[in-house]
């Protein structure tokens, strides 16, 4: 007695302590009051509380209301509608108090087994915590990261997946598990494949999949994740499962359009299915059933209630009292199979489609295609062959391509799959079967095959004669099969074939299109919902990018930027020199940067880059000389300016005037002043003027030149055909009476000119003074209206 009597004592600290384990989440429970948040009476309809929760939503929606607590009322909002939208919801909270607040998978205490305890879970009543009564989905839908990896996403590009995510002691998971069963027995049944993933036993699949918060439901779809982020109702999972699959892939279909739809099939190179129903949109069944078949078959839907589908209904005899499908082939007129019920199910849909995934005589388009048609021969038993034409597309094989689909319409062996390519877009497997060496297409040969493993060896046969579509070429092919079915041994050759091309590898962009729409819709679709925690790879590698780029252009940006302050103050002189106050410069002081001087020719090749788009505030200076003069005034030039090589802006370069003289004489017409100088000097000496010892200094930018006339200075006292230092030319921009008032012709007699040719060298004795003048800004320019081409007018001396 006395023990029994321990026992009823020990019973209610039991209790006490159970429930000030439980104390914490009911006191949390308590504080969260959906009624009171939407300020509803606990009377209120269904049409009061929607009515309510917009207009609350509108108003403390985050990127309305930028207050402070609007995103945590937001939330409270959310889930107080979660609770009172739902009937068993409302009645749970009305009866327990429980609220939907969402538990995170951190509190471990919960989970955790008192077992020196001893008591009986069933006597509280407890739905969780207990792993032999779990609910239906935690034991048949449980998935594991290996299945998932393995199984579910390959799976995946054939149907969606809806996956909830839950824990024990997840208040919330039991709240929204009635409606979670009730949409997993409807979607189940339409092709959806389920998953339940609890964290407390697959923490590693839940990380890889983002879901941080018990309970959250995600679909996967093309092997991407989805997460819901509405209320949990039985509408609008089914919307989510229904929005996670392709926009296009159920084309609506009038009296407009059916001929466009149904002629697409040699195009595409599918059969197209029609729907006939009498909803205005595409049952959701029919979507998914189009989604799994994508690649083999065109889905269209015709609303029977339009008036636009009258003729449609009426050309094919449409019963509109139950759903029907229609499918075709290579026939737009008739269908080749037909199939009608009021309770349309999957597995009916999915066997309908199935035998008729293929045409009558598909064209082999790539691999994946021909492995289906044509399978790798497996057992003695299974032996599979393919009849293959190979022909063109041109409008001559017209009429023997028809003849060989009609003769395949006739077939009745199973054993046997007709098929043809053009031997335009796979013309490696044609070679290797026509064993043709040049490039004249053969005439239409047909080939019976059987492949003989999946490395592409095959044992064929070709049918003599060739095809042209003829009753004799019909019959040589029939006595082949019939004789193929008595001795397979007929296929007496072998070869090894290559992999077919794709196709449609061509509509890659377009396919990359579509993927980058969907793509980006699922990005603004996590920017208003505010899924941070799942975009946070995606916002990484963005900035990432956007640093990247943005670091690339300061970076050139200052480049640039430090290149031109360089050449700022010499731009800056040259305008005082030009307004006619004098400057001073220091950069002809700069020490060389090399020990020899980099002197480039300027062809028609480097024109552009070394003067006409020269950057701006930089010069190019350029040696006029000939074949013969080429290496003495080479080097004369190189010591000559070899002291301003340290400068930035200057550049070096030669032109040979025996093949660009024409370039000269049309840039020095440009400079009407240079011109007018060179015309009086030789007013009594009628003969070409010779350019050898000419230095030009080009502005490219600004289009202005600065010239340099050769001076021999071997005889004391000798004439010059320049005066002034450096034989610099008058000024730009004035008028012809100033330029002769600078500098007044000098008529050169004809012994100063022949005394002149003589020493080549010292045609550039005074270039140094010139360089120095032409630093300071000093020297005169001449501006003229546009660089001539030098490629135009080049020509042979």
């Amino acid at each position: 007695m006395a023990r029994r009597t321990r026992m009823f004592l020990t019973f209610p600290g039991i209790v006490v302590v159970c429930l000030h384990l439980l104390g914490g989440s009911m006191e949390t429970a308590n504080e969260v009051d959906p009624y009171k948040i939407l300020g509803v009476t606990k009377s209120a309809s269904q049409a009061e509380i929607k009515k309510v929760y917009k207009r609350l939503v509108r108003e403390w929606h985050p990127d309305k209301n930028k207050n402070e607590g609007a995103e945590d009322m937001f939330i409270k909002i959310t889930k107080s509608y979660e609770i009172l939208s739902n009937e068993e919801k409302r009645t749970n909270y009305d009866r327990y108090g429980q609220t939907d607040d969402t538990q995170p998978y951190g509190h471990g205490h919960y989970g955790h087994r008192h077992d020196h305890f001893y008591f009986d879970e069933s006597f509280f009543h407890f739905p969780f915590n207990n792993k032999g009564n779990r609910e239906f989905a935690d034991s048949k839908y449980a998935l594991h990261f290996n299945q998932y990896v393995n199984d579910v996403v390959p799976d995946s590009y054939k149907r969606p997946y809806l996956i909830k995510i839950t824990s024990d002691w997840c208040f919330s998971c039991i709240h929204i598990e009635p409606v979670w069963k009730e949409v997993v027995l409807e979607l189940e049944a339409l092709g959806v494949g389920i998953g339940v993933v609890d964290v407390g036993y697959e923490r590693r699949l839940a990380n890889h999949l983002g879901a941080h918060r018990t309970p959250s439901i995600l679909g996967v779809i093309n092997g991407k994740v989805t997460f819901f982020h509405y209320a949990v109702v039985k509408e609008h999972l089914r919307q989510f499962v229904e929005d996670l699959l392709p926009q296009r892939l159920v084309e609506k279909v009038t009296d407009r359009n059916d001929f466009q739809f149904l002629n697409s099939w040699h195009e595409q190179n599918k059969p197209h299915v029609l729907l006939f129903d009498q909803v205005p949109v595409v049952p959701l069944l029919y979507k998914l059933t189009a989604f799994a078949y994508k690649d083999y078959v065109q889905f269209g839907y015709v609303d029977q209630g339009l008036s636009e589908t009258a003729n449609l209904l009426k050309q094919f005899n449409i019963n509109t009292y139950a759903p029907t499908m229609l499918v075709f082939k290579e026939s737009t007129d008739k269908p080749a199979d037909i199939i009608q019920a009021k309770g349309m199910k999957k597995q009916i849909i999915d066997e309908f489609i199935t035998n008729n995934k293929f045409l009558l005589v598909p064209r082999l388009v790539n691999q994946k295609l021909f492995d289906e048609l044509c399978p790798v021969k497996q057992f003695h038993r299974r032996r599979k062959y393919c009849v293959l034409l190979i022909t063109g597309d041109e409008e001559s094989y017209t009429i023997g391509n028809q003849a060989f689909l009609t003769f395949a319409s006739t077939n009745t062996l199973e054993v046997v799959r007709f098929a043809y390519v053009y031997q335009r877009l796979q013309q490696s497997l044609c070679d290797i079967l026509l064993k043709t060496k040049d490039s004249t297409p053969p005439p239409p040969q047909v080939f019976i095959l059987e492949r003989r493993n999946p490395a592409g060896k095959v044992l064929y046969k070709e049918v003599a004669g060739g095809w042209n579509g003829t009753d004799e070429d019909k019959q040589r092919l029939l006595d082949e099969l019939e004789r193929l079915q008595k001795d397979p041994s007929i296929l007496n050759y072998d070869a090894m074939l290559p992999e077919l091309n794709n196709e449609f590898a061509s509509m890659f962009l377009i396919r990359w299109i579509y993927t980058a729409y969907d793509y980006i819709s699922e990005i603004l679709d996590d920017i208003l919902h505010n899924n941070w925690r799942e975009m946070m790879p995606l916002l990484s590698l963005i900035f990432s990018a956007l640093f990247i780029l943005f670091g690339t252009v300061v970076v050139q940006a200052f480049s640039d930027s430090s290149e031109d302050g360089k050449s700022k103050p010499k731009a800056k002189e040259g305008t005082k020199t030009e307004n006619g106050s004098p400057g001073s410069s220091s950069t002809s002081s700069r020490p060389p940067k090399k020990n020899f001087v980099e002197v480039t020719e300027l062809t028609d090749i480097t024109y552009t880059s070394n003067l006409v788009k020269l950057r701006p505030g930089h010069m190019n200076v350029v040696l006029v000389l000939t074949d013969a003069t080429k290496n003495v005034l080479l080097s004369k030039f190189a010591k000559e300016v070899y002291s301003f090589t340290g400068s930035l802006t200057l550049h070096f370069s030669f032109l040979n005037v025996d093949k660009h003289s024409a370039w000269m004489e049309t840039l020095l017409e440009f400079a009407q002043d240079a011109m007018q100088i060179d015309t009086e000097e030789d007013d009594c000496a009628r003969h070409k003027i010779d350019y050898t010892g000419y230095v030009l200094a080009l502005n490219g930018h600004k289009k202005y030149l600065c010239l340099f006339k050769p001076v021999y200075t071997g005889e004391e006292g000798g004439s010059s055909e320049e005066e002034g230092p450096g034989g610099a030319t008058g000024g730009g921009k004035r008028s012809r009476s100033g330029s002769k008032d600078d500098h007044p012709p000098r008529r050169s007699t004809p012994r100063s000119r022949s005394t002149a040719t003589l020493q080549i060298h010292h045609k550039l004795d005074r270039l140094g003074l010139w360089m120095e003048r032409l630093m300071e800004g000093t020297l005169p320019r001449y501006y003229i209206p546009g660089w001539p081409g030098l490629d135009k007018i080049t020509g042979p001396k």
